[in-house]
């Protein structure tokens, strides 16, 4: 088996940190023997930080990358992933509502894929947090094509090596998108995966649903898919 980087991003998780943590050594410790745990506090108002260095005397695998300020989701997916240290990478979110033995399901493909990605079935959240999220993948789809049927399923598992050879420029809600696009168009082989162990939130407060993060999103996805045009027109001349 791989190294493999377990990648969790963290904003004012205080209550679930620290579970998600330990849930991560213990399953993860019982695939690979290889292997570290990178949480990145994105400028947590709480003891989020703090909970994760007292982890981090107790467990040489457990690792805190810390923004000063809170920079963004995409901005705290790329902070982990451009620090992580391992072959494989796997990220998912520190609020624990994924089942993370789920793994499990993505590891026997990454031999033959690139991306192993999961996606949701069934999404346990509120109606209007599905509402919203089927809207985005069908407008990511209608822009992009096709790359996922649950492009922000925070339970993706892939190759190191992607994150050196294409540039992703989000650093909002925009960056899965971004990161999976690319990806495909680059050629790497992405592999999907149903998750049936998605839970609901049972500690700390989303922030998806704000109105600055959603604003911040649609402003990302309009450029990116203006930078592709402008990519496109410059590889034809």
């Amino acid at each position: 088996m791989p190294g493999i980087s377990v990648v969790l991003p963290a904003y004012n998780e205080e209550e679930n940190i620290g579970p998600a943590v330990m849930e991560a050594i213990e399953i993860v410790g019982a695939i690979a023997d290889d292997f570290e745990i990178v949480v990145v506090d994105d400028g947590s108002r709480d003891g989020t930080a703090e909970k994760v260095r007292r982890l981090a005397e107790r467990y040489p695998q457990v690792r805190l990358v810390q923004h000063q300020v809170n920079q963004g989701y995409g901005a705290a997916l790329y902070s982990g992933f451009t620090g992580a240290r391992k072959e494989l990478v796997f990220f998912t979110d520190s609020d624990r509502q994924f089942d993370l033995t789920e793994i499990n399901k993505l590891l026997p493909f990454i031999g033959e894929y690139d991306l192993v990605i999961g996606y949701r079935a069934p999404r346990r959240d509120p109606f209007m947090r599905k509402l919203n999220g089927w809207g985005w993948s069908a407008l990511v789809t209608l822009l992009f094509g096709y790359t996922s049927r649950d492009i922000d399923c925070a339970f993706k598992l892939f190759r190191r090596e992607i994150i050196d050879r294409i540039n992703i420029e989000s650093r909002g809600a925009t960056f899965s998108a971004e990161f999976l696009v690319r990806a495909k168009r680059a050629g790497y082989r992405i592999r999907e995966v149903p998750l049936a162990g998605h839970r609901p939130r049972v500690a700390g407060s989303p922030t998806g649903a704000r109105l600055d993060v959603i604003t911040r999103a649609f402003r990302e996805l309009i450029r990116f898919r203006w930078r592709l045009w402008v990519e496109g027109e410059r590889a034809e001349i």
